[in-house]
């Protein structure tokens, strides 16, 4: 299933201003912090497309799906969370990879993705936005490079009334491990792959901690902690990061910045 979301609402004719790509990357590399942060992968520009840029497509992963959409949108370049070039993975371009970078290169798209400089901006990031459409109030954060949320939910609520609020606002239904005799209050979150930070969650002194996916040994621990996990899903939890920072683009620079979200059931 594809989406497609304008955050753009004022343009010039022929589709919206100019800005040059260097420009671009050295704005959002200022923006999100990337210089400073350590991360698992290259972030900014990660492929080199057309010097001037207008027309952005926004989204969570730089897909092939989501290249053929910028392609037949006439864009100038793709502006993700999940990128290319993960340390560790096999460097040889062949298979998938050929696919897409010959796509991005033969129309000369620019390829910008930022992982966990999204993830942490207090604004514009994964966490912090998560938190806006949920309606968390956070209040400090935890674990490696304070990547991590922790604050609480308005009015004490159930562990049932929490999970059937994060399948209503996010459009998909979470998985919920363990169990909470209690109303809880204080909630920790980290968007996507983050079950490894459940522990740190639990000594931050959360009652629930929220994250995208689950892994077997998440189980266990919410089961003997006394602390559930809710598994939200990694891509609903990662869409609103990439979508406010198209948005901030477009009433920053007047760019024509489109989000498209290509449906990820994980």
């Amino acid at each position: 299933m594809l989406r497609r979301y304008l955050v753009c609402a004022s343009l010039r004719r022929g589709g919206g201003q100019l800005m040059h790509r260097d420009e671009l990357q050295r704005y959002l590399d200022d923006l999100l912090g990337a210089p400073r942060i350590k991360d698992y992968c290259p972030n900014g520009l990660q492929v080199e497309g057309r010097a001037e840029i207008r027309r952005l497509v926004c989204g969570v992963t730089a897909s092939l799906s989501l290249i053929e959409a910028a392609i037949r949108l006439g864009a100038d370049g793709l502006l993700v969370h999940h990128g290319y070039f993960w340390r560790g993975e096999d460097p040889r371009v062949v298979a998938t990879r050929r696919k897409r970078l010959a796509a991005l290169i033969s129309h000369d798209l620019n390829l910008f993705a930022y992982h966990l400089p999204l993830d942490v901006h207090p604004d514009l990031g994964n966490n912090a936005q998560l938190a806006r459409v949920m309606g968390w109030l956070p209040e400090g954060r935890f674990g490696e490079q304070d990547v991590g949320m922790i604050g609480r939910i308005e009015a004490p609520a159930t562990l049932t009334h929490v999970a059937r609020s994060i399948a209503a606002r996010l459009g998909r239904e979470p998985l919920v491990v363990g169990e909470s005799a209690e109303p809880i209050q204080r909630i920790a979150w980290c968007t996507g792959a983050a079950q490894s930070m459940f522990e740190a969650a639990i000594a931050a002194g959360a009652e629930l901690f929220v994250s995208g996916e689950v892994s077997e040994p998440t189980v266990h621990l919410a089961r003997e902690s006394g602390v559930p996990y809710i598994a939200a899903g990694h891509h609903a939890t990662e869409r609103y990061g990439v979508h406010a920072l198209g948005a901030h683009l477009a009433s920053q620079f007047g760019l024509h910045c489109e989000f498209i979200d290509i449906d990820n059931p994980v």
